[in-house]
């Protein structure tokens, strides 16, 4: 129980936690962000080859229903409608960035990510039989990095591409399955994003938002009495990040200095 409050906790203070970050970052001034001759931080890092960095993120998921037939048969009858509850998680990673082009970049970014998938049953007599999973998944997005022209330590950029995912929790069925909504172990997603890449002396920090639409359905065909009714479940989320990149060419500069 312990554990479970913990989580929550960090689930309902996640959006806090990423905007104090954001708002602390975008306060730091502006001489004091720009260190180098004519004010111009790290003028060679997006042309590294490769780059590294990490990222940490809130974001806000539902699961996308679709009925079946059969809930509209006679055995459903008491049943008025099932709806998906929106939910709060988090998600911590790491980012290897490759360098193609002069705007094109690719990106893979390894994260671990918690959610709250949540299902309200509602009746006819007016209860309502609230179903709650939280499963973690180790995601592996491969993005596509489209960058606008740098004026002086910033740049907007476009993301999009596909995110394969595992669920490493929350995998072992109930002995009874029949008391839980039964969720399939795989998850694929189409993510589309923004962000603003801000340079700074030593690394570059972006603030970013994404939204990523399920495209499998993952709902367990082992039907029980919480799926039946129901046809298909796609997890769709909306996240905020922020994400931390250096690279070797920058750690070797800072070294020398000492």
């Amino acid at each position: 129980m312990q554990t479970t409050y913990i989580w929550h906790k960090l689930n309902l203070y996640c959006y806090q936690i990423v905007l104090c970050i954001v708002i602390g970052l975008s306060l730091v001034p502006e001489d004091a962000k720009c260190q180098l001759p004519g004010g111009i931080n790290l003028p060679n890092f997006d042309e590294q080859s490769v780059h590294y960095g990490f990222l940490i993120g809130g974001h806000s998921s539902r699961l996308r229903l679709k009925y079946s037939d059969e809930f509209t048969t006679p055995a459903l009858d008491s049943v008025h409608s099932i709806l998906p509850t929106q939910k709060v998680g988090f998600k911590i990673g790491f980012i290897v960035n490759f360098h193609l082009f002069q705007y094109l970049d690719v990106r893979v970014a390894p994260t671990f990510s918690f959610y709250q998938l949540g299902l309200d049953y509602r009746y006819d007599n007016g209860s309502v039989l609230e179903e709650l999973r939280d499963p973690t998944y180790f995601e592996l997005p491969i993005l596509l990095k489209y960058k606008s022209v740098r004026r002086e330590n910033r740049a907007i950029y476009l993301l999009a591409g596909l995110t394969p995912s595992i669920k490493v929790s929350g995998n072992k069925k109930e002995e009874d399955s029949t008391e839980r909504l039964l969720l399939e172990k795989f998850n694929l997603s189409a993510d589309v994003g923004v962000g603003l890449d801000l340079f700074q002396p030593l690394f570059k920090f972006s603030p970013e938002v994404r939204y990523s639409f399920g495209l499998l359905n993952v709902l367990d065909p082992e039907e029980n009495d919480f799926s039946a009714g129901i046809e298909s479940l796609n997890v769709h989320s909306f996240t905020i990040y922020v994400t931390f990149e250096g690279g070797p060419s920058t750690f070797r500069k800072k070294a020398r200095k000492y």
